[in-house]
């Protein structure tokens, strides 16, 4: 069964070209993650470079996310002006510019260029992530079925695949500064061609009304609605396991494990394969049993992941390595599902979708001079526990993320086939 909304009274749309633009989707998740993680891997590096204690990579990280946050709210605004391919285009060259920035600060052993290169990312990453989550969820309901999680398993796919590189790169000695523009240019030339396959912007129930009053209308508006904010919380405690692995995993493994940049590298890898796997299920899943129900059982894994890497002597490192599997796919489905949960109604989607992603990414703001200021006292592992109180404050509200009624009115799906309705009781798992 789909709990999946779909887009009743909006201009229908050819089958192959939502197909087509789903693939498109996908592919810009992946370069997503693949921009992200082409950074994140290397960051031992970046540390070793600038010469930064675990306080000052934490505000370092800062930085970045003060962009994504400036940025963010207005996203909706900009998607809505602009249109989905054009946004999605536009900040993922403002992310590329940032990282160069950011690499020849690097070179430079010159931190506030770093910082500088950092913000611009930062910009770029929170507008970009909005828009390709809006058009997603867009897509997703066209097609009649659960999509989301596997847009997102696709950038988990990129990240794995970019970890990979950066750890070839380190083992090869690869300065930072040559790694990540000659991996930004061929992404970006990728972006370039997804976009012109998404949906064209007369096909967004969104643009039903996109003068200026009810742009702002619809944005204010989702800031004073209980179950937006609930679901923002949803999605600030997966981002935040998420992110904290981003941030801090390979350096965790590195100076507490006594091994180099390289295996630091891998076993990043590691928790973004075990996010992927989840992702690719996680869609089965959803249908099956429905949101509240997988989001919980994320929670559990998420909680005891942690526990089993921060807890375990440095000796062990495999059993670390269990628990960064269970940690990665614990992570895997809050954020995918927070977006599809903010968009049940596609009038008022990219507002909510902006009110959540402002509220998610405010878990990059905080977490990061948290956990740096705490792993100068007690080490990355153990740091890393702090991350399971949000992951139980999320716990707490996840049945915000139900399905609401209007969800429930399904149109006939894209491909042809004929729609699932849930029934009564699957709209309050």
């Amino acid at each position: 069964m789909s709990s999946t909304p779909h887009v009743t009274g909006a201009p229908a749309v050819d089958p192959a070209r939502v197909r087509a633009a789903s693939f498109a989707v996908f592919l810009v998740f992946v370069l997503n993650g693949a921009h992200f993680s082409s950074w994140a891997s290397r960051l031992p590096a970046v540390r070793d470079g600038l010469g930064l204690t675990p306080a000052q990579m934490g505000v370092l990280l800062l930085v970045g996310s003060v962009g994504s946050l400036v940025s963010l709210p207005l996203s909706g605004v900009i998607v809505t002006r602009l249109g989905a391919a054009r946004t999605v285009l536009g900040f993922a060259l403002v992310n590329a510019t940032g990282l160069v920035i950011a690499s020849a600060g690097v070179a430079m052993g010159n931190a506030v260029v770093v910082g500088a290169g950092l913000v611009v990312f930062g910009v770029g990453t929170g507008v970009w992530d909005a828009a390709m989550n809006l058009e997603g969820a867009i897509v997703e309901q066209r097609l009649g079925r659960t999509v989301m999680p596997r847009y997102h398993a696709g950038f988990s796919l990129g990240t794995v695949v970019a970890a990979g590189l950066a750890a070839l790169a380190a083992r090869l000695d690869v300065p930072v500064h040559v790694h990540l523009p000659a991996v930004l240019v061929v992404s970006c030339i990728g972006v370039a061609w997804c976009v012109r396959r998404f949906l064209p912007a007369a096909g967004h129930a969104e643009h039903a009304d996109s003068s200026t009053g009810a742009v702002a209308r619809r944005a204010f508006g989702a800031w004073l609605e209980p179950r937006t904010l609930l679901i923002g919380l949803v999605v600030l405690a997966a981002a935040l396991t998420e992110g904290s692995a981003n941030d801090w995993v390979a350096l965790a493994v590195v100076d507490g494990f006594g091994t180099d940049d390289t295996v630091g590298a891998l076993v990043f890898g590691v928790f973004v394969a075990a996010m992927t796997a989840m992702r690719f299920l996680g869609t089965n899943l959803l249908d099956r049993y429905g949101r509240v129900t997988v989001l919980r059982l994320c929670a559990a894994l998420s909680l005891v992941g942690l526990l089993v890497f921060g807890l375990v002597p440095d000796t062990m490192l495999w059993l670390a390595l269990v628990g960064v599997v269970l940690w990665g796919m614990g992570a895997a489905l809050g954020f995918p599902v927070g977006m599809s949960a903010a968009s049940d109604d596609p009038l008022r989607a990219a507002a909510r979708v902006s009110v959540v992603s402002t509220v998610g990414y405010s878990a990059f703001l905080a977490g990061p001079p948290l956990l740096g200021l705490l792993a100068d006292q007690i080490g990355y592992r153990q740091a890393l526990l702090a991350i399971a109180v949000p992951v139980l404050v999320g716990l707490l509200v996840v049945r915000a993320a139900a399905p609401t009624e209007p969800a429930a009115q399904h149109a006939a799906p894209a491909d042809g086939a004929p729609a699932d309705v849930p029934p009564t009781d699957n709209l309050t798992r």
